[in-house]
């Protein structure tokens, strides 16, 4: 749940609990229609990208009719194994498992085993997650050269036996296999392996994820050398209560010791450091549970032990947790921060007076679906890639958690510092995406369709990665850049609250009382393109390229009226060519709070906070009858527009428009009255 500075989401904590406004506002029974009103924060910080390598395409096993796994390649993760050698990891769910990079090595993937091969039964056909869904290296595999991997298998391979009972229907089973490599140095396989576990799953979604050493343990503690396991709940937990039930491996993250021989099948060990060990009724492998597909973790460098998983919800709610031994994430009686409901299954309910008595664990950060106003219960494309805390060697990347929605493409990020468990979720910020060449880009627009199939990677220095099944594209993060950050100096204007420094649409209407510009009287709409119908220009110097125009601005016209509005106009070059940035109380129509451009027809929208689908864009930007703090900043060469209000980090507004690269400044609005006052404008010569 982000929490912008304009929240209306007031959060009471309770024992390990947090309460919404949104729900304390709602009966026990009513659905919530939109559990977190706010939406990500725009950040006017970027991520710079460089292309790394290209996948080869590949094929599913059987083939595929699903359109949403028919990707150039499945491409879903990347690390660095951990020898020294500079070597990344990448597998290819489709069933190759890539090495790139290392000393005398390029950096186009080579394959270093086909795990499809080796398994008769193997399966990618159907699910998302179906296949070679994941590789970890274990931590001495420079001397032990062993390593793990998940796959899935089905047809004759059901008739295998799994390790605990599985669930009833199943349709694929998911598998954890050791690895040994003759030559740890070498770069084709070829070595032995063994079954370590096997697991039943009734549908082909949430089965086995993310298998993983606790990167921050080293020899000696007592996490070193044991395996997690993400289990999903095989897609049953929606209609029952087998995440909670400890008895049974599904929807839970398991902790094993690979060199053990006391689990069930002989084949691995239970630590006795669990925390369910011992318990009658429970399994001692669960480190945590209550989950539904736990899909990706990982652990601060510079927190030891402090483990993040991003938590893939069902129809309402993607959240980022803080895990902990013993914990309970609360699926499916929870979703995120708020009650779940069986009997339901579209909609989300507000927490019981009651709720601390439960222990449940809830998200340090989370977002929601957002779907269309005719929504049907149905699939929106939603779903959240846990990612890393950065400690890599980019200054304005330090200490931020980045993670990403894998289906749209966003990447996001927290501070590390805001997520604590038991308080209000952290602000989430949306990333910028900057391409090689410093170009403003979108993820979709560099994966070449608008289903990314994004994931996240990081190498031994901490630096991290961006993967794409759509085109099979590797791109590493080389650096920050801050949204609008141009030169706005050579030439500037202050004050300038004179009658003789302005050029106004209708002069009666203007008064210039000293130290403030006063619009007096209301505007009236005049032929022409739809645009704002009265302001006046800053006539005085010259024109501007690149400008920052830094004003207070206060709306007069009472705050009981609806759409009041004042605007703010810049790259001026005539009645009909022009940008503003539209400052109102009302974000739910087209027309109001955005950025807008008038080139010589009606206005058009430019911002990218408007969502067309839910008929809104960014969080109104004046409320009220205050004087209020706005910076305008236009980049003549990139066309990057950001607008500021009351001095916060980040923009209100954000868009890129290129048409107009010089003009001049001014101050209006449609059909309200308003008024400025410490002006200053600073620019290049055009």
């Amino acid at each position: 749940m982000s929490k912008p500075r304009w929240s209306l989401v007031a959060t009471v904590a309770l024992t390990a609990t947090l309460l919404t406004g949104t729900q304390a506002a709602a009966q026990a029974d009513d659905p919530i229609l939109d559990p977190i009103p706010e939406d990500p924060v725009t950040s006017g910080l970027g991520l710079t990208v460089e292309e790394v390598a290209q996948f080869p395409k590949s094929e599913t096993t059987p083939e595929a009719t699903d359109p949403r796994i028919i990707r150039h390649a499945r491409i879903n993760h990347l690390g660095e194994l951990p020898d020294g050698s500079g070597r990344k990891y990448v597998p290819d769910l489709n069933g190759n498992l890539y090495f790139l990079g290392g000393e005398g090595n390029g950096d186009e993937p080579e394959v270093y085993l086909d795990v499809k091969a080796q398994f008769p039964d193997f399966f990618s056909g159907k699910g998302m997650g179906q296949g070679f869904g994941f590789v970890t290296f274990d931590p001495e595999f420079e001397s032990n050269g062993v390593f793990y991997t998940v796959h899935t298998e089905a047809g004759a391979a059901l008739e295998k036996e799994t390790t605990y009972p599985e669930q009833p229907g199943t349709q694929f089973h998911g598998i954890v296999t050791q690895w040994t490599a003759d030559d740890p140095a070498a770069d084709e396989f070829s070595g032995s392996s063994r079954e370590m576990l096997r697991f039943g799953f009734a549908q082909q979604i949430h089965g086995i994820q993310q298998i993983d050493f606790n990167s921050t343990a080293a020899p000696g503690d007592e996490d070193y050398g044991l395996l997690y396991v993400a289990v999903g709940d095989g897609g049953l937990g929606v209609s029952s209560t087998e995440p909670q039930e400890l008895n049974t491996p599904h929807g839970k993250i398991l902790r094993i010791d690979p060199d053990g021989t006391d689990g069930p099948n002989g084949q691995y060990g239970v630590p006795d450091v669990n925390p369910f060990v011992g318990q009658d009724g429970a399994l001692g492998e669960i480190f945590a549970y209550g989950m539904r597909d736990p899909h990706r973790f990982s652990w601060d460098p510079q927190s030891p032990h402090r483990m993040y998983l991003g938590h893939i919800g069902q129809r309402a709610i993607e959240s980022i947790y803080e895990v902990q031994e013993g914990d309970n994430l609360g699926w499916s009686e929870r979703e995120g921060t708020f009650r779940f409901k069986r009997d339901d299954g579209c909609y989300l309910y507000a927490l019981p007076e009651d709720d601390d008595q439960y222990d449940y664990v809830y998200p340090v950060a989370q977002y929601d679906h957002n779907p269309p106003p005719d929504w049907d219960c149905g699939d929106v494309g939603r779903a959240v890639s846990g990612g890393f805390v950065y400690r890599g060697e980019i200054p304005e990347l330090q200490g931020k958690y980045l993670f990403a929605d894998l289906v749209d493409g966003r990447v996001f990020f927290t501070e590390s510092g805001e997520m604590q468990r038991g308080q209000d979720p952290a602000t989430i910020s949306t990333l910028m995406i900057y391409d090689e060449d410093g170009n403003r880009v979108s993820m979709p627009e560099l994966a070449g369709d608008d289903r990314v199939d994004l994931r996240f990677g990081r190498d031994a220095d901490g630096e991290l990665y961006l993967l794409s099944k759509a085109n099979g594209k590797l791109w590493k993060v080389t650096g920050a850049k801050n949204f609008a950050d141009c030169t706005t100096t050579g030439t500037s204007v202050n004050g300038a609250t004179g009658k003789g420094s302005w050029a106004p649409v209708t002069p009666e209407k203007w008064r210039f009382p000293g130290r403030e510009v006063v619009l007096a009287e209301a505007g009236d709409e005049r032929p022409g393109p739809r645009r704002p119908y009265e302001y006046a220009v800053l006539s005085k110097g010259k024109e501007y390229g690149s400008v920052r125009l830094d004003v207070k601005v206060r709306l007069d016209t009472p705050v009981e009226e609806t759409n009041r509005d004042v605007v703010l106009v810049f790259g001026h070059r005539s009645d009909t060519e022009f940008y503003y940035a539209h400052l109102s109380t009302d974000n739910s129509i087209y027309a109001h709070n955005g950025i807008f451009k008038v080139d010589n027809g009606d206005r058009e929208r430019l911002d990218d906070q408007w969502n067309e689908t839910l008929s809104r864009g960014a969080a109104p930007a004046i409320t009220d009858a205050e004087w209020h703090d706005v910076r305008v900043t236009h980049c003549a060469s990139t066309g990057e527009i950001a607008v500021y209000v009351d001095g916060e980090p980040e923009p209100v507004m954000t868009a890129v428009d290129s048409t107009f690269t010089s003009g001049r400044v001014g101050f209006g609005s449609f059909d309200n009255v308003g008024r400025l006052k410490d002006l200053h404008v600073t620019g290049t010569r055009s």
